[in-house]
């Protein structure tokens, strides 16, 4: 009975130490802005949604990790070209990278597959400086984005 006193307790005081933040858009330059109820009304403000652009890079540039033999590749990709690492085959979508930071936060759209098994192992945007953000899920093979390359 105690132990199970103790374990409510604790969760009600990890419940209580959540934080709220409301994101509402500002109506003065369209940009968004977290409101803190815990912090009596305090804005912070965030980028304006038109401030940011990204172009679009004519290749990436990755690294691959075969976790069995330990074997680390790079692999340079142009945009609708595929390569092969293994038994997996990576396509490149779209390579985007911020117009004031051509070296830095490159995210790119992804089709790795198995074509042995004819299975879509991932599909979606890789995040350069966020790799397990939304990363490839696979026993044997670690895949993920370095930078665009814009020439």
């Amino acid at each position: 009975m105690i132990r199970l006193l103790a374990l409510l307790v604790a969760l009600a005081g990890t419940a209580n130490a959540q934080q709220l933040i409301i994101t509402e858009p500002n109506t003065d330059n369209g940009a968004l802005v977290e409101i803190d109820p815990n912090s009596n009304g305090a804005i912070i403000e965030d980028v304006p949604y038109d401030d940011v652009r990204a172009l679009s890079a004519v290749g990436v540039q990755l690294k691959g990790l075969d976790k069995v033999s330990g074997e680390v590749a790079d692999i340079a990709l142009a945009r609708g070209e595929t390569g092969a690492m293994g038994r997996i085959e990576i396509t490149l979508g779209e390579c985007r990278y911020p117009e004031d930071n051509p070296a830095g936060e490159g995210y790119a759209w992804l089709t790795i597959s198995d074509p042995s098994r004819d299975l879509v192992l991932f599909d979606g945007w890789m995040v350069a400086s966020s790799p397990a953000l939304n990363a490839l899920d696979h026993p044997r093979y670690d895949v993920w984005v370095i930078r665009c390359t814009t020439a």
